[in-house]
């Protein structure tokens, strides 16, 4: 069996210094310190500039970019005779690759176990993370853990695709529902579509029976849209964090937050909307989604507080050991630490720990070469691990189990369906059915970018004229699909379409308005909403296209799919309200959608409980907005593998269920494709 340590002989990393920078710096100055204490086989000698001036002078190289550039060039790490670093300490997984090198031999970094009761110490965490890393997961676990230490509990969901009632295997409401077989623990879920109409109600309800009902129609559609929701979820959310009665009540409260681009947003609304309403020339009540939005400005101010006071909150960025979410979690982290969420750790969930077959051996090589790849951005942040169980997290069993013990129970279950379809018979249908705008669909981290690139590349290779493109900005087309394949490719860039929007309407404005109405219309201009119409205008340009090519859309994970497909409903209410024009291709979008004979959506899951139950949940959305699901594919499937590791193996059998359930729901219209230990992309996509 492969396992993970090896005794390695130290190796001496000197690092030149000045005591100005590390006054200036004490955190980096203090994590360094503490990454050099974790990382076994590496000794590190720190030498001062103000003490030390003629050990600077003995290293000809070091003393050389010093007489060049200053002391500003400071701090300057030398291994192994050769400068390796400046204007920065080296991070921890540099010191690794350092250790790594002189001795030629691999030492693994002393990542420790995520333990809750130890690592956390604040009232408040959020969990937050690229879509399908196991937010949930972790988030679950923790209030387990710490509710049964004998700590009072409140978790809460502010995530539009929440699946915590599958985990609980209880009905949840946004009030708070108290868990049974967790004592001190209550959980509540907080329903967006739900809390928007309570939202709606709260600020139209004053006015009911006192103006017109055209009026009161009125504000109901210009309270109709996607921005709606999350101005909803936000106020459940500010609700609860500054509620004194809980404070009092619960030791912990703990968030499951959305996906990272959800999260990000939603966390950013305090401040976007507190600035909007003190720069407003007209005062909150004429700008419809501002509704009633003033009364809550001191609790906004109070949450944004708590959320940035390291004392009372800990954000905590989940990740996968792979490369995407890494750089996601980086992203998350710079944007919320922008905003002033500074105190973050970074937990990674599902590290696999040792191997003994080819398949086990390349997803644990895959994993290190993830993390020996650390994005710097995370390299200074505390890190903790939950290694890879051989079982769902669904049941207060494996809830409880997550972090501290795995057990391998082999499913009996057996697969009923006679033969399996793989992609190329999904693409074979596609093409013989003329499709001419195709969506990958589903839960964030299945691999739809993925599976949208194969499709396009498929459809092409059997003549079809194709665009592909992503409204997803977590996603990297380029890194799967080489641009010489013949596929044109698209990028919705979500702060240039922004702009080029708000230019247009503004232009138009001058032409007949006063300058008090342009006021108005430039502070409209500056609602979250705004975005939401210049990305919808640039996604039906390029669906447009579909009048002469094959369209092949990448979408964003399942809570930012709604709300755009949400925005699709509500365009016509709202670019009315900002004075836009309605692009003719706009005008076709939706019912373009909703024609069953050139549209299809593919759904993409995971053959694992919660990846499954979301894309049910998101194919009855889709249905419910008159939009038709087909066919579905199951991507990332041990069982196909052929592994022979006792781990994989566990998984792969509990995987039988969930195909078997897929291939009920979806009528035999399902395809299955194996794990790869490989990055799919360019001549790998065609295999599938």
């Amino acid at each position: 069996m492969g396992v993970a340590m090896e005794t390695v002989a130290d190796i001496t990393i000197t690092t030149y210094e000045s005591k100005i920078f590390c006054e200036d710096n004490r955190r980096d100055c203090a994590s360094f310190s503490r990454h050099v204490s974790e990382t076994e086989g590496c000794t590190v000698r720190r030498v001062f500039y103000e003490e030390n001036l003629d050990v600077f002078r003995e290293n000809k190289d070091v003393w050389s970019l010093i007489c060049d550039a200053g002391t500003e060039i400071l701090p300057i790490s030398v291994a192994d005779g050769k400068i390796v670093k400046i204007e920065d300490y080296p991070g921890k997984r540099e010191l690794l690759e350092y250790v790594r090198i002189q001795t030629g031999r691999k030492v693994e970094d002393k990542m420790k176990l995520f333990n809750p009761k130890e690592n956390v110490t604040t009232k408040y965490m959020f969990f937050t993370g690229k879509g399908g890393v196991g937010k949930t997961s972790a988030a679950c676990a923790t209030a387990v853990t710490l509710a049964d230490s004998g700590k009072k509990v409140l978790l809460i969901s502010t995530d539009p695709a929440s699946n915590l009632q599958d985990v609980f295997h209880t009905e949840l409401t946004n009030k708070g529902v108290a868990i049974k077989e967790v004592p001190n623990l209550v959980v509540a879920n907080l329903d967006p579509i739900q809390a928007a109409a309570e939202y709606r109600e709260s600020v139209i309800a004053p006015f009911r029976g006192k103006l017109p009902d055209s009026v009161l129609n009125n504000m109901e559609e210009q309270l109709s849209g996607s921005c709606t929701v999350e101005i909803a979820a936000f106020n459940e959310f500010s609700n609860f964090i500054t509620d004194k009665n809980l404070q009092e009540e619960y030791d912990f409260v703990l968030f499951d937050t959305a996906p990272t681009g959800h999260t990000l947003r939603m966390l950013q609304l305090p401040s976007a909307w507190s600035n909007f309403i003190s720069e407003s020339t007209h005062g909150a009540s004429c700008l419809g989604q501002l509704s009633g939005l003033e009364s809550k400005r001191e609790v906004y101010k109070n949450a944004v507080a708590t959320l940035a006071d390291g004392r009372l909150t800990t954000l905590i960025l989940v990740s996968r050991p792979e490369m995407t979410p890494l750089k996601e979690a980086e992203r998350a982290s710079n944007e919320l630490a922008d905003i002033g969420v500074n105190n973050q750790i970074l937990v990674i969930n599902g590290v696999l720990t040792a191997y003994d077959d080819s398949l086990s051996e390349s997803l644990y090589r895959k994993q290190q070469k993830a993390l020996s790849k650390m994005p710097k951005g995370l390299q200074k942040i505390p890190l903790y691990t939950i290694p890879l169980r051989a079982y769902n997290i669904t049941g207060m069993d494996n809830v409880r189990a997550l972090l501290i013990s795995d057990h391998y129970v082999v499913s009996d279950e057996k697969l009923k369906a006679q033969t399996i379809p793989q992609l190329k018979d999904v693409i074979d249908d596609l093409y013989k059915s003329n499709k001419k705008v195709i969506f990958t669909m589903g839960k964030g981290g299945v691999g739809k970018t993925t599976i949208a690139a194969a499709i396009a590349l498929g459809l092409s290779a059997r003549g079809k004229k194709v665009h592909l493109t992503t409204t997803d900005p977590a996603a990297h087309l380029k890194f799967v699909i080489d641009e010489s394949s013949g596929i044109t490719m698209s990028h919705i860039d979500e702060q240039a379409e922004l702009k080029k929007y708000q230019d247009e309407v503004l232009s138009k404005a001058r032409e007949t308005m006063s300058e008090d109405d342009i006021a108005y219309v430039e502070e409209d201009l500056r609602s979250p909403c705004t975005q939401e119409i210049a990305v919808f205008r640039a996604f039906a340009e390029i669906v447009d296209k579909a009048e002469n090519q094959v369209v092949v859309i990448d979408t964003a994970p399942t809570g930012h799919t709604l709300l755009l497909l949400d925005s699709t409903q509500s365009y016509n209410q709202e670019i009315k309200r900002s004075q836009g024009d309605i692009p003719e291709s706009a005008r076709k979008l939706l019912p373009r959608l909703r024609n069953a004979e050139e549209t299809e959506v593919i759904i993409v899951t995971l053959a694992e409980a919660t990846p499954v139950y979301e894309a049910m949940r998101l194919e009855e959305d889709l249905k419910r907005a008159g939009i038709a699901a087909n066919w579905w594919v199951i991507n990332s499937s041990l069982y196909h593998s052929g592994t022979t590791n006792q781990m994989l193996s566990a998984k792969a059998s509990n995987e039988i269920e969930w195909i078997n359930k897929v291939d009920a729901h979806a009528k035999g219209k399902f395809a299955v494709i194996a794990w790869s230990p490989d990055e799919i992309k360019g001549d790998k996509l065609r295999e599938l």
